[in-house]
């Protein structure tokens, strides 16, 4: 194929239409190499300002001299390179992190917003390959997406569509590992692979095609399932168990580095199926958090010691506590402010929980524990609640109940008005 073929291909695509300032992931090889000539030649029609990031992995005795003729060849056409050398114990997940943290800082010194590597058609076949042999889910075995999110810009892949049969011979090097079958993509590229087209010599193009179907269903899915609210239980689990499943993958998938194994993915599910209030150690920092009708998956958030202590609040004065305006007897207006009964005999304190708390209601002791219980109060609001409590008594549980101290203040002589104002809306 000719350079023009390529470079009206990128136009077409409008890869590079939103961005100016563009990383290439040299690794020295044909299809980076091809892609540098490529976007070299021809920043101009491109619009872009071309910049290198390449790491030297210090595996091989030919590294440093890649290094060094990369970093002439950058010298003689004028693009800047930056290079980093890999530290730690190699493996291949260890090497891939590394290069992509590295790609993020290139990327952040040159203002840069679009990360472009060299994947090719090829690479997309093996990787749907391996996927099926580790046993992925149905979602995992989609194909690699030509464009997705990145760092704060996007990562762009112009060479998906293209085998490597169809890169013109350049100027690169050889990574004779490549060759070596001591790394699974190793294996499959130079065994398990080539030993299947033999039975069915268009077995890329057809792996190619499911995971672009695979890709096709999980964005309907995506589609059809925007109306349900998954993490209304009530809603969710009016479904059959089938679809559950696949709503809650489909849920699951909105976080890119959770990645949770089959047997951790049915827990879930019978979690949710079961349990009314429950929390569960998901990995990579995550959580399950089932309270009554709703779950969610969120960040574990560390504990603190930054919750706010009791605050004393006097008559006639005001104080913010808890995303909130409490003004003691100083009126204030408006449709989201609440009104609450006390006296202005003695100061107020607000507070949140302690153990033992009680209110009085319909003339009886009413644990604040066993209110939150038959409420349906879930835990963290419980933690968060705020007290107001006047003369050694709680008259209200603020947005959840008020004790009759509150309503026996209407009347009295001594009857002023507490107002409350949320402002962290």
């Amino acid at each position: 194929m000719r350079d023009q073929d390529f470079l009206n291909h990128f136009l077409e695509k409008g890869y590079f239409k939103d961005y100016s300032r563009v990383v290439l992931a040299l690794s020295g090889g044909l299809d980076s190499m091809f892609l540098f000539h490529l976007l070299s030649t021809y920043q101009e029609e491109l619009g872009i300002e071309l910049f290198l990031a390449h790491v030297n992995h210090k595996q091989r005795l030919e590294s440093d001299n890649e290094e060094y003729e990369l970093r002439k060849l950058a010298e003689q056409v004028g693009v800047p390179i930056y290079v980093a050398h890999f530290t730690g114990d190699f493996s291949e997940a260890n090497a891939r992190q590394f290069r992509y943290d590295f790609f993020r800082e290139v990327m952040e010194k040159t203002s840069s917003t679009a990360l472009v590597t060299a994947h090719h058609a090829d690479d997309q076949a093996e990787t749907i390959f391996m996927r099926m042999i580790r046993g992925g889910r149905l979602q995992h075995l989609s194909a690699i997406k030509e464009r997705q999110e990145f760092d704060k810009g996007e990562l762009i892949r112009p060479l998906l569509s293209f085998y490597k049969r169809d890169f013109p011979e350049v100027e690169h090097f050889e990574d004779r590992t490549n060759k070596e079958n001591h790394y699974f993509r190793n294996r499959v590229r130079n065994i398990y692979l080539p030993q299947l087209e033999k039975e069915n010599i268009q077995l890329k193009r057809a792996f190619l095609e499911f995971g672009k179907e695979v890709s096709d269903y999980q964005i309907a899915l995506t589609e059809l399932s925007q109306t349900v609210n998954v993490g209304d239980l009530t809603q969710f689990l009016s479904f059959s168990e089938a679809t559950q499943r696949v709503l809650l993958q489909q849920y699951l998938s909105r976080f890119a580095d959770l990645n949770i194994t089959k047997e951790q993915f049915q827990q879930v599910h019978h979690i949710l199926k079961t349990k009314s209030q429950y929390r569960h150690r998901l990995k990579n920092g995550y959580e399950l958090v089932k309270e009554y009708q709703h779950f969610k998956i969120c960040k574990i958030r560390p504990k603190s010691d930054e919750k706010s202590s009791e605050c004393v609040l006097n008559y006639q004065n005001q104080v913010h506590y808890e995303g909130y305006l409490f003004s003691f007897g100083i009126p204030l207006k408006g449709e989201n402010v609440q009104k609450m009964n006390v006296s202005r005999e003695t100061s107020l304190i607000l507070r949140h929980r302690q153990p033992g708390d009680y209110l009085i209601k319909n003339g009886h002791r009413k644990k604040l524990r066993r209110l939150f219980i038959d409420l349906k109060i879930p835990k963290e609001k419980r933690e968060k609640a705020i007290i107001i409590e006047q003369f050694g008594k709680i008259c209200s549980v603020l947005g959840i109940k008020i004790s009759d101290l509150s309503k026996k203040m209407k009347n009295d002589i001594m009857n002023t008005v507490l107002y409350i104002e949320k402002i962290d809306r």
